[in-house]
């Protein structure tokens, strides 16, 4: 019982040191991309003819330079479930610059995954310099501050770092310091100039049984888009790879056809992280049907070529335009219900359940909780255990020893 206090102890000042330097590598990562979309936004038609060409460096740099840091998430996952394998320190700076040259370009990514990576790496590392036996802790502890860092929202951070392994499982024991480090991170982050997105409701319908019938409607069909997105993901980065075996010809012909598609697909609407959605639709824009479905189908084919990034981000553009689409066919208020598609498809191609209710109470407020509660429990219920993560296990996977 002792060393289960010491531990706890040891992990929870870890944290705070963590959370400090992966805070402030978020703020540089997150303030610089803001720079560079803004750029792309000024300059689109003059970048986007680029695209594939530095899809071609992207891919150099990591076949050069990345050895096992290509694997990403996957190197990650691999480490937080207490694999021998190491995560190298190049993982940073090569997730970072490449990152910012596809959205420079046009390239359709998110950045939570960079940001998940910077801070399991630092972690990791801290964990090497001081000789910490659980390493899946010390990792958690860095994802944790990861998220926080990048979002600002250290409770839903501390629950996706703590869920995302293992779908199915909550790694107590990682609790505390994982609140502790994304808690520091999101406070350094925010002290370093980078800002957290946040849209309070103060108007919410009643919950009665009709209501209550459109929000498990919902929730199904959010669910059916996190499955699509996470499936989709997984079939195009296997089929491409088969059809184009070599990495540069399949970056270089995949590119040309999405320049081409940014380009005629409403001139960079669907490029970047997909928060000039966000903003359109909890601004008052206009939101296409479409929109949800183009932004899916261009950030699978982006991500899957070779082009760096995350997912998060534009799966909450895509939940947001589908649940503003929603809410007009509903006749449910606009924002309430584009809140709602903002969490519930990243549960649902996340393949977690508290960490993306969580995050819509932190930037959409916490009386949103009940409401969120029943679609993110429909949503979770039908995604059929598909995972953007392709690396995480399944709780009854360890119950099974497969």
């Amino acid at each position: 019982m002792k060393s289960y206090y010491r531990n706890i102890v040891i992990w929870s000042l870890l944290a705070v040191v963590i959370g400090l330097v992966v805070g402030a590598l978020d703020a540089l990562f997150g303030r610089v991309l803001i720079g560079v979309t803004n750029f792309r936004l000024q300059h689109f038609n003059y970048l986007i003819p680029f695209l594939p060409l530095i899809g071609l460096l992207i891919v150099f740099l990591y076949d050069r330079f990345g050895k096992t840091a290509g694997r990403g998430m996957g190197l990650v996952f691999s480490v937080g479930h207490q694999s021998d394998e190491v995560i190298p320190k190049r993982l940073i700076p090569l997730a970072m610059m490449s990152t910012w040259l596809t959205h420079l370009f046009g390239g359709s990514a998110g950045r939570e995954g960079v940001a998940v990576q910077i801070g399991a790496t630092f972690a990791n590392f801290l964990g090497d310099i001081f000789n910490i036996k659980n390493r899946h802790i010390i990792v958690m502890i860095g994802m944790a501050a990861g998220f926080g860092g990048l979002f600002q929202t250290p409770f839903a951070a501390t629950l996706f770092a703590l869920e995302a392994l293992i779908a199915g499982a909550i790694y107590y024991r990682a609790l505390v310091p994982a609140l502790i480090a994304s808690t520091v991170a999101a406070q350094t982050s925010h002290f370093l100039g980078l800002e957290k997105f946040s849209f309070p409701l103060t108007k919410l319908p009643t919950l009665d049984a009709s209501l209550i019938a459109k929000l498990i409607l919902m929730g199904a069909i959010f669910g059916l888009t996190g499955f699509a997105f996470a499936w989709l993901l997984a079939q195009a980065k296997s089929r491409l790879t088969t059809w184009l075996p070599n990495p540069y010809l399949k970056v270089a012909a995949c590119g040309v056809i999405l320049s081409v598609a940014f380009t005629i697909l409403g001139n960079g609407r669907y490029s970047g992280l997909g928060t000039d959605l966000i903003a359109t639709t909890f601004g008052g824009g206009h939101i296409f049907p479409w929109d949800f479905a183009l932004k899916l189908i261009l950030t699978v084919l982006t991500l899957a070529i070779g082009f760096q990034g995350g997912e998060v981000t534009p799966l909450f553009a895509i939940g947001a335009a589908l649940g503003a689409t929603l809410g007009l066919a509903l006749g449910l208020p606009v924002t309430f219900v584009a809140a709602l598609g903002y969490a519930a498809v990243f549960a649902a191609a996340t393949n977690t359940f508290w960490a993306p209710i969580l995050i819509g109470c932190e930037v959409f407020g916490y009386a949103l909780m009940p409401y969120l509660m029943l679609v993110v429990i429909t949503s979770y219920m039908l995604n059929f255990n598909k995972s953007i993560y392709t690396a995480q296990d399944m709780l009854q996977n360890m119950f099974e020893g497969k």
